[in-house]
């Protein structure tokens, strides 16, 4: 057994403060995505412009953040998980505040870009700390917990979006946005221990990282259920970008129904990740995974027949769409545990590349949507070919 696999074994369980505190790290990245869906018709109109180009300032902070982690991993084993944590937060919270006060579209699509390059540092350095300290079902265990605590963000953010949107101008959901991270921020500066220490990093270059993730690049499990897990994030995308305008447009809901559905699915999502805790300890995270990938293309199927046959009403969308999100649950952590337990070196960089197939994907999926203008065949279609390629990911990691 490696050193890190004695290290991991011998870890205590989590404390309650620590898993609280990257839940709430974790959590600024629901929040990005989520809190400002309701406000995309009000900033079409404000600005004069369509409604798919407000769906790219999503597809924008989606692919920042997939660059993001690219970048932050080499970071984070070269200097520790902290600092450049803490530097990511600050550059996020300076973003979000020029969002509040971009002038146009185009500098909040900006805006948003580097929004994401902060917030990327969230997504990996607390992947890389569960990584530190815990693997195989033990992480995935945790990962299934931290769903818990962030699940609530997706739960509510749209409906406190929607709340917000009756007192204040959308432009506030930013400076919300600045406020929670810098809260964040400090909590980090003063809680989070560092779990890199000075002598796992002797000998780390960073002008070795093109060469660490070519090496990457070619570890088959890990390639596999990294792709796996982009492509699961790809159907969770297509839902997110497409929802807006599936609900509000297309089956006329209110803003306030559309919230609701939207909590309920991400409470879904979030329950099957509970679920998923407690099946670990009779299954492998291979068993799980196999099972749920094979659920997500069977429901994304249906979806797409519903749509092509014209028998998406509301009771049948928001029923397959929970189950969807309930696919997806299940999937997200045992992905994530699988991959990053497949390497025991450099494990801020696997994490990094792992993320960055998720948001490169994730973002792909939130760009064809609005490219496809957003129809509910579109977003049926792009659901259909992500869960296509979690089954086929996951035939090429079993191999």
């Amino acid at each position: 057994m490696s050193a890190l696999s004695s290290r991991a074994a011998a870890s205590p369980s989590p404390t309650l403060g620590f898993t609280l505190l990257l839940g709430l790290i974790m959590a600024i990245g629901p929040f990005s995505i989520d809190l400002y869906l309701p406000a995309f018709p009000r900033m079409a109109r404000e600005f004069g412009v369509a409604d798919g180009q407000i769906q790219y300032t999503l597809s924008v902070y989606l692919l920042g953040l997939a660059l993001g982690q690219a970048l932050y991993g080499p970071l984070a084993d070269k200097y520790g998980r902290k600092w450049p944590l803490l530097a990511g937060l600050t550059l996020y919270v300076a973003a979000s505040l020029l969002c509040a006060f971009a002038p146009s579209v185009t500098v909040l699509t900006l805006a948003r870009g580097l929004q994401a390059l902060g917030g990327a540092a969230g997504a990996v350095i607390t992947s890389s700390v569960v990584r530190d300290r815990y693997q195989g079902k033990a992480a995935a265990s945790l990962f299934s917990t931290l769903m818990l605590v962030t699940g609530v963000a997706p739960a509510i953010a749209p409906s406190l979006g929607t709340w917000l949107l009756t007192l204040l101008p959308w432009r506030m959901l930013f400076v919300g946005l600045a406020l929670f991270a810098g809260a964040c921020l400090l909590l980090a500066a003063v809680w989070l221990p560092e779990t890199h220490p000075p002598q796992q990093r002797l000998g780390v270059r960073l002008r070795d990282t093109a060469q660490v993730y070519a090496s990457l690049l070619r570890h088959r499990s890990f390639i596999a259920y990294s792709l796996a897990s982009g492509f699961t994030y790809g159907a969770l995308f297509a839902y997110i970008s497409g929802s807006p305008f599936l609900f509000l447009e297309d089956l006329k809901v209110s803003a306030g129904l559309y919230a609701v559905l939207f909590g309920v699915n991400s409470l879904g999502l979030t329950l099957a990740a509970q679920v998923n805790r407690a099946l670990l300890r009779r299954f492998e995270p291979a068993q799980l995974v196999r099972w749920a990938g094979s659920a997500l293309l069977s429901v994304g199927a249906l979806l797409l027949a519903a749509a092509l046959l014209g028998a998406l009403s509301l009771p049948v969308l928001a029923g397959l769409l929970f189950a969807l999100l309930c696919c997806i649950g299940m999937l997200m952590p045992n992905n994530t545990a699988l991959a990053l337990s497949s390497v025991s070196e450099r494990v801020g960089s696997a994490a990094a590349l792992s993320g960055t197939l998720q948001m490169a994907l994730g973002g792909l999926s939130g760009t064809l949507v609005g490219a496809l203008g957003g129809s509910p065949v579109a977003v049926m279609s792009v659901i259909v070919v992500s869960g296509l390629g979690v089954f086929v990911s996951h035939r090429v990691a079993r191999r």
